[in-house]
């Protein structure tokens, strides 16, 4: 059974979500900036700005942190305008089913943000912080997904995913969906360590406390937390979050080696002039700069456009592995012949399906 392709893309539509997704990646970095110059609290009260409503506070007030928060709360409300427009678009356009509960989900998820938005600031809990920057990486992951179901190139592979390459085995997919479900885990992690405002655990690299593995003795904790820059300033690091950062290097390292993994093996499997394999080297080298900046942030000890960076870039290479697994969900290999020879797709599970 072939999956049921949408008629014919409406390129409006699939431009608005474009545009969506990368409104969306801009968010993240105001968000990123708000947490990296420890701003949240800057704006004490919500929905409201220091009393005024949000869309006529003075902009003579943005000053200091309540630029940054005020700012991040401005263009957080743009962005689940837009996500509200385009779950109505296509519940009123698209054909697809699946496609509009999509729409619907991005709804749903931007009011979540927001709301969780909201209670970090009138409960003044740091934890809800965590779950706040876990939701805004999955809405972003969606708002990709919507972006490319809307595409011509969807409604090309949808309509003959046997004319868009080889077909993807399902070894080389299950491959990138387990490095891509680190990736997640790997900025769960990332956000609990941001939002617990510590500072860095780890002050150096490669080296950890001057050790492969630091002493996460009282002692220690207590000798390094007397070593910081600012100790008054930020709260004191203890043994689990040493412990924590040091997880997270180990799996930076795992997710590096299986990015490499994926990217030669698509090589190998699909050659060098599918696309699947360009973005597979494209993840490659988004992964390493990644590394990079997240090396960075310890060297200039959590720079504020650094850190921001890493967010923004970590945000990028867990898109970039959901696209991936997306499109080979389409061109897997698991086709069968039909009598007269043409390959088709003989399960309607795969994403397009009705």
């Amino acid at each position: 059974m072939i999956p049921k392709p949408f008629t014919t893309p409406n390129l409006w539509l699939f431009r608005f979500a474009a545009l969506t997704a990368l409104f969306t990646f801009l968010l993240l970095g105001a968000g990123g900036l708000v947490t990296s110059h420890e701003a949240g609290m800057s704006v004490p009260d919500w929905p409201n700005s220091y009393g005024y409503n949000m869309f006529l506070f003075p902009p003579s007030k943005w000053i200091g942190g309540i630029f940054y928060e005020h700012t991040h709360r401005l263009w957080a409300t743009l962005v689940g305008f837009m996500t509200t427009v385009l779950m109505v678009w296509l519940w009123r356009s698209d054909e697809r089913a699946w496609v509009k509960k999509l729409g619907v989900a991005a709804f749903l998820g931007v009011v979540i943000q927001g709301v969780l938005g909201g209670l970090r600031v009138t409960l003044r809990m740091d934890d809800l912080g965590i779950f706040h920057g876990i939701v805004a990486q999955s809405f972003f992951v969606l708002t990709c997904a919507l972006a490319l179901f809307t595409s011509p190139f969807w409604f090309r592979l949808s309509q003959h995913p046997e004319k868009q390459g080889k077909l993807v085995a399902g070894g080389l997919r299950r491959h990138v969906a387990y490095v891509a479900g680190l990736i997640f885990l790997q900025l769960i992690l990332g956000a609990t360590m941001r939002h617990q405002h510590a500072g860095l655990s780890i002050s150096d690299f490669p080296l950890a406390h001057g050790q492969l593995w630091p002493d996460t003795s009282p002692a220690a904790i207590a000798r390094y937390n007397a070593d910081r820059v600012d100790p008054d300033q930020l709260n004191p690091i203890t043994a689990f979050q040493v412990i924590l950062q040091m997880i997270h290097r180990i799996m930076a390292l795992l997710i590096v080696l299986g990015v490499a993994a994926a990217a030669m093996l698509s090589l190998k499997r699909l050659g060098k002039g599918d696309y699947l394999t360009r973005l597979a080297f494209v993840w490659l080298g988004l992964i390493l700069v990644q590394a990079g900046l997240g090396i960075m942030t310890v060297l200039s000890n959590k720079a504020a456009d650094v850190a921001t960076a890493h967010v923004l870039v970590g945000a990028l290479v867990l898109a970039v592995g959901a696209v991936w697994f997306m499109v080979a969900s389409v061109r897997r290999e698991e086709a069968v012949e039909c009598e007269s020879g043409t390959l088709i797709n003989p399960s309607p599970s795969v994403i397009g399906a009705e």
